[in-house]
């Protein structure tokens, strides 16, 4: 049997090209290894606040987006979280042998808690263990986890392997998947973040849905280092970030991206590279378009009772093994 993955997105903010290197593009090279499972977490979404009606559209365009970028319904299953609703039951189960304190040792929750941590919403406490619940349903493998994400990631396998000593052996143990190349893409604004959705500053990002225009002028005003030559090197990180980019859409090595910008200055560095990104965008873009809402539907809703039946079977493992039925 082949081994399988999960792993899914908020439909909340704008994806950007960052997402897309440094996880559209491996979960769509994954599917034809692993049984893949991809999930829209709209769930995990409303622990801040969303506007609904933005929510429900949003929603729906993050599934066109994994279609787009190549994620095939007939070799993974592609679901909205909140139509499997086993998901938010075996997150209550986990609440009930989960320790405060290891929730609040989350970074992340400290971080999006912004210094205030008790007005904080429970849900976002909570965040962890329903990632848990996203990932042991399935008896899940392998995770594809940003470095960001590694922390909930070990509290899932604490909380599996908690569960299977005091009920007997119930969840798969995952492991991370953390890709080398383009795992991290940073802000065109400043090299010491990640590109980001979330990010104020509207240039940080090349947006998937971006224009031609837009990604040129953004690309113009990317942050560069000082020297004048473009080769990767860890103490220019802005061009290295770059480079980076181009390298990943235009499938070039190292040397070929390096030998092709010898001599050359950093205007044309970036024209290049906003014309490489158009072009590479361009074909996601039209797929973006073809998928109507009532083929949409129909996709989303087969995944989620392929998605429930596996989810089912788990849940029903947890509820006699805790007693509830």
């Amino acid at each position: 049997m082949r081994k399988r993955i999960f792993s899914g997105a908020q439909p909340t903010g704008e994806l950007h090209i960052g997402n897309y290197l440094g996880a559209l593009k491996n979960w769509v090279a994954l599917q034809d290894e692993y049984e893949s499972f991809y999930c829209i977490v709209n769930l995990h979404a409303i622990t801040l606040p969303q506007d609904p009606k933005t929510l429900r559209q949003k929603t729906l365009d993050l599934a066109r987006i994994y279609l787009a970028a190549g994620i095939d319904p007939e070799k993974s299953t592609v679901f909205i979280q909140s139509d499997v609703s086993e998901h938010a039951e075996l997150t209550w189960v986990l609440s009930s042998i989960a320790r405060m304190g290891e929730l609040e040792r989350m970074t992340q929750f400290k971080d999006k808690g912004k210094g205030n941590t008790e007005r904080a919403g429970v849900g976002l406490f909570t965040y962890p263990l329903l990632m848990a619940a996203d990932i042991l349903l399935y008896q899940t493998d392998l995770v594809p986890v940003g470095q960001d994400q590694k922390q909930h990631l070990e509290l899932t396998r604490d909380l599996a392997e908690r569960f299977n000593r005091d009920f007997g052996e119930t969840f798969k143990l995952p492991d991370p998947f953390i890709p080398k190349a383009g795992a991290s893409i940073k802000s065109l604004q400043d090299t010491a973040k990640k590109m980001s959705k979330s990010d104020e500053n509207a240039n940080a990002s090349i947006f998937l849905l971006d224009d031609a225009d837009t990604i040129s002028k953004k690309f113009k005003r990317a942050v560069t280092d000082s020297g004048t030559e473009i080769t990767f090197d860890e103490s220019r990180p802005a061009i290295t970030n770059l480079l980076t980019i181009y390298q990943i859409l235009t499938g070039k090595t190292t040397e070929e991206s390096v030998a092709h910008f010898e001599g050359k200055g950093y205007g044309a560095f970036k024209t290049e590279l906003a014309e490489a990104t158009i072009e590479f965008l361009r074909p996601f873009q039209d797929r973006v378009k073809q998928y109507d809402d009532a083929t949409l539907s129909e996709l989303l809703k087969r995944g989620a009772e392929k998605a429930q039946a596996i989810a089912a079977e788990t849940l029903r493992d947890v509820y006699e093994k805790t007693g509830i039925r």
